[in-house]
């Protein structure tokens, strides 16, 4: 049985998340899904939705077979439970493959790393850029009420 472990935060999921869980999914038999716990994410900002909402959300998605939240104090614990074969990373996450698979063999795991291309469809692919229209069409809408 082939393992998959797809990582992310998944703030606010849309078509790309969707698309990186599926392409993961693909290339194994069982795919792992790793939640990003919300005092862990320094890379950009706090997440909205909290790291709870964010697990139950991810683990009804299709794709998805298990999903939990990662370690506050070891990313690479949960990695070493499941024992993935691979371990896979969205086009726009902040990893260096090279040094991922230098860190993976120090704890050792020998898991394949796999980039996923990035979703090319149509509609809302960033929850960056779905937050920043929310922001734009209600500040609008707060304009015009008070215009009227």
């Amino acid at each position: 049985m082939k393992r998959i472990v797809a990582t992310g935060t998944f703030d606010i999921l849309h078509p790309g998340h969707i698309y990186y869980l599926e392409e993961s999914r693909k290339l194994g038999d069982e795919l792992h899904v790793i939640i990003a716990r919300d005092e862990n994410v320094r890379h950009k900002p706090k997440p909205v939705i909290p790291e709870q909402q964010r697990l139950r959300m991810v683990q009804s998605l299709k794709p998805v077979d298990y999903a939990r939240l990662g370690s506050t104090t070891d990313i690479f614990e949960p990695i070493r439970e499941i024992q993935p074969d691979i371990i896979t990373l969205g086009f726009n996450q902040f990893f260096n493959e090279e040094k991922l698979k230098c860190d993976l063999e120090e704890n050792g795991i020998s898991a394949e790393v796999v980039r996923i291309e990035g979703y090319s469809g149509e509609g809302f692919c960033s929850s960056r850029n779905i937050m920043k229209q929310i922001l734009i069409r209600r500040c609008k809408e707060l304009q015009d009420d008070s215009t009227d």
